[in-house]
């Protein structure tokens, strides 16, 4: 009996497929860039918002490989959907919103903004996973996705890497920021608020 008890929580580790393992990589590199944005926040070394960054390119090379690999392997489950989108919004969703926390865009406007993109993210990966089935067509492959997916948010993170490369951060952020109502916007969140509205917007873009 105390064997078996031993046994038990190890039991969802050994349903694991291999694919399941390079999602947990994605997971854990979008993990890690929170944490390099926290020690940049400490420490006000630029080098760890390149490395935030890094992670999050890292994460989208796993997220990349669970699939292929799941097609080649053709075993694919609910769980390693589920799984799939979890890591997605902690390297896609959170991540990016926290590396432009950290590059500058702290006013309560921006932080709004950021909140709406994670929101609009997290909304855009249920809506998924409720009607993969039913986008699913031929070859039990989804033809289309509606809204942008979620990894899109790349682009916004190689911005930031670009702006911090440049040295725009903070007080130099482009486009410097607005004062409303006593509260400041840094126009650049603006892009965030973009990029969350495609997500959960209709529009129809082809799975290639």
């Amino acid at each position: 009996m105390k064997t078996q008890k031993l046994h038990k929580p190890f039991s969802m580790i050994r349903e694991f497929q291999l694919a399941d393992w390079f999602t947990l990589a994605n997971a854990i590199c979008g993990t890690g860039a929170l944490f390099s944005m926290l020690t940049y926040l400490q420490t006000s070394a630029i080098i760890h918002v390149y490395y935030a960054c890094g992670m999050v390119v890292a994460a989208l090379v796993f997220d990349v490989l669970d699939g292929r690999i799941a097609r080649w392997r053709q075993k694919t489950s609910g769980m390693g959907r589920e799984l799939d989108s979890l890591a997605d919004i902690i390297s896609f969703g959170v991540a990016p919103a926290v590396i432009a926390y950290g590059c500058g865009m702290q006013g309560l406007y921006d932080r709004i903004i950021l909140t709406y993109f994670v929101a609009c993210g997290v909304s855009r990966l249920a809506r998924y996973n409720v009607t993969a089935e039913a986008l699913t067509g031929v070859g039990n492959k989804v033809k289309y996705f509606e809204g942008t997916p979620i990894p899109t948010s790349l682009l916004l993170v190689v911005l930031m890497l670009w702006a911090a490369s440049q040295g725009a951060v903070h007080e130099s952020l482009w486009f410097g920021k607005v004062m409303f109502a006593g509260f400041t916007l840094h126009p650049l969140a603006l892009l965030f608020a973009l990029s969350g509205s495609l997500m959960i917007s209709r529009i129809r873009f082809p799975k290639l």
